[in-house]
């Protein structure tokens, strides 16, 4: 079995949205699951969520390793992933075997406080070698990302060859004031890496 661990956005905890839903359907069938809860997530800050989500993602004596592990960001969370990823020790511990990024962003949206995690550019040929497999699902309508939605996945698609579904709609999976219970898009785009 293998181990998914899935990180959280800007404002959210691990008890939110489609997270638990995600993380119990993985879990019954067998599977690791962690959904780490970042600190201050209103105030987040790049260094001590990166650290947090290192260590949940790290295999640990008997643990499973980085091969049989996917990465799941939502929002600020992929932005969290991808700086795992560059960090990574790909000659010791391997490739991880996927990462899905869901309503993420590859670069700036406009958010002073969420500069810190933009900083410095990212290195997409070592992020690119980290994992072996990627996939993004985001929507068309999203508000975080708005205009410059395409370029963000494309980008994604560009850099670290990953395959993408857009949506045509579900804004921010969810947009603020709402909540989504249930992603089905992502179960499925985590089978196809785990």
């Amino acid at each position: 079995m293998g181990k998914i661990v899935i990180a959280h956005g800007y404002g959210m905890g691990a008890g939110d949205h489609w997270y638990s839903a995600v993380g119990e359907e993985f879990a019954a069938e067998g599977h690791e699951v962690r959904i780490p809860n970042f600190p201050e997530p209103f105030a987040p800050e790049a260094d001590v969520w990166l650290k947090e989500l290192e260590e949940e993602a790290a295999p640990g004596p008997g643990g499973v390793p980085a091969g049989e592990t996917v990465l799941v960001g939502h929002s600020l969370g992929g932005v969290n992933v991808l700086r795992l990823l560059q960090r990574h020790d790909t000659e010791a511990e391997g490739a991880f075997a996927g990462v899905v990024f869901v309503a993420s962003m590859s670069g700036e949206v406009g958010y002073e406080a969420l500069a810190p995690f933009f900083t410095p550019e990212f290195d997409w040929r070592k992020i690119r070698r980290a994992a072996r497999e990627f996939r993004v699902l985001h929507a068309a309508d999203d508000p975080v990302t708005g205009e410059k939605t395409g370029e963000h996945v494309l980008r994604f698609v560009r850099e670290l060859g990953a395959q993408a579904r857009v949506t045509a709609s579900g804004g921010h999976f969810p947009s603020s004031g709402g909540s989504r219970l249930e992603l089905p898009d992502a179960v499925r785009l985590i089978r196809e890496v785990l």
